[in-house]
């Protein structure tokens, strides 16, 4: 072993390795290894080219200290990183999600159907009935929205009215739909109206407290729906009712009227009422003109129908029905409940099992069945 030649490619090889691009120190402990293969490598197997070799070996363990150094600092981040042994504190992201589902590249109903879709748990079916769409066409539009954030990070929160408009659906299929979403619905509005300021939260939670108020008396024993105008209002949640009033209240003092405030003010007139008969119609139907004029909605017109059917007498409620398009749902039920209060008992027979036929729900449909069967009896 020829210890010079040694020591005379030593500070070649350091600067070769220096220029390479490795720090001096970090350079300097690869050529001392490299050094002490040579002297254990050289006197079996002498290499043709010293230098060469010594700077290959030396370039390799600094390659190697390099990414084991790396590996030590990543095991190290993630050990500081870890959270002490013991419990896991429980962590709520279910908003968030609806938050980052809301993302900024996708229109305001893509965002919502692909929502619903991936974080609410419904089927294409069913948000394809709450949009008044053919479930053909919502499948298209949720796979257009999968293909848009196909390639995008979720990492930018969308916007307050599109989360609102999603929970809104989600509790509307909750409440009356195959899925029992709508006490998660409430837990994430409770959520989202605490922490941002914006009048139409606060107004949706009233809404779906209100409602949900009623929900033990929507049933009969047997599971049969029970309209509004015959439930047992001894069963309705008076707390939930009082904190929704007290929430709408709120809202409303804010004199920035959405149309989950608006829907929330019919829901208080009916849980104000003692009875059916003293439901106060006339300021329902002002609020439904206020909700039509700020939706345009036809189903906002619909129930508009009803109310004036009430309130001026059911002639004025198939007068405000007739501009309406017949195929939307609920419009032969509507048609068939006016028509029945007018005297005409064949016609609205006739319209009820109508309504029947295209009821999405079980519970619906028997109903309405039910309905046709008790007017065809009396004729």
């Amino acid at each position: 072993m020829d210890e010079v030649l040694l020591r005379s490619l030593t500070p070649g090889v350091l600067t070769v390795l220096v220029s390479r691009g490795a720090g001096f120190a970090a350079a300097e402990d690869a050529v001392q290894e490299a050094l002490v293969e040579a002297v254990r490598v050289w006197p079996a197997d002498p290499p043709r080219d010293p230098k060469g070799w010594l700077v290959t070996v030396a370039w390799r363990r600094f390659l190697d200290a390099a990414r084991a150094d790396a590996a030590r600092r990543r095991r190290e981040d993630r050990v500081d990183d870890e959270p002490p042994p013991g419990p896991v504190p429980g962590a709520d992201d279910t908003l968030r999600l609806y938050f980052l589902c809301a993302h900024p590249s996708l229109t305001p109903s893509a965002a919502v159907a692909l929502t619903l879709r991936a974080v609410g748990g419904l089927t294409t079916r069913q948000i394809a009935r709450a949009y008044l769409v053919p479930e053909a066409t919502m499948a298209q539009r949720i796979s257009r929205a999968k293909r848009t954030v196909s390639g995008v990070r979720l990492d930018r929160p969308g916007d307050v009215g599109t989360v609102l408009r999603v929970l809104y659906l989600v509790f509307n299929e909750g409440y009356s739909g195959d899925v029992d979403l709508a006490a998660e619905a409430v837990r994430l509005t409770r959520q989202l109206a605490a922490r941002v300021d914006h009048p139409e939260a606060a107004g949706l939670l009233a809404l779906m407290l209100l409602h949900h108020a009623r929900r033990a008396a929507r049933t009969g024993p047997d599971g049969s729906l029970v309209p509004l105008a015959e439930q047992d209002r001894g069963r309705w949640d008076t707390a939930l009712i009082a904190e929704g009033v007290g929430i709408l209240q709120g809202a409303l003092a804010r004199d920035r009227l959405g149309e989950y405030q608006a829907q929330a003010a019919v829901a208080a007139l009916h849980a104000d009422a003692p009875t059916a008969a003293e439901t106060d119609w006339v300021q329902i139907v002002e609020w439904y003109d206020e909700l039509a004029r700020l939706t345009g909605s036809p189903v906002v017109r619909l129930n508009r129908a009803v109310a004036v059917g009430e309130a001026d007498g059911p002639r004025a409620g198939l007068a405000a029905l007739a501009g309406l398009d017949a195929s939307l749902p609920r419009y032969a039920a509507v048609a068939a409940h006016l028509h029945e209060r007018d005297g005409d008992r064949a016609t609205a027979a006739r319209l009820y099992a109508e309504a029947a036929r295209r009821a999405t729900h079980l519970a619906e449909r028997d109903h309405l069945t039910r309905r046709a069967a008790r007017l065809n009896a009396r004729g």
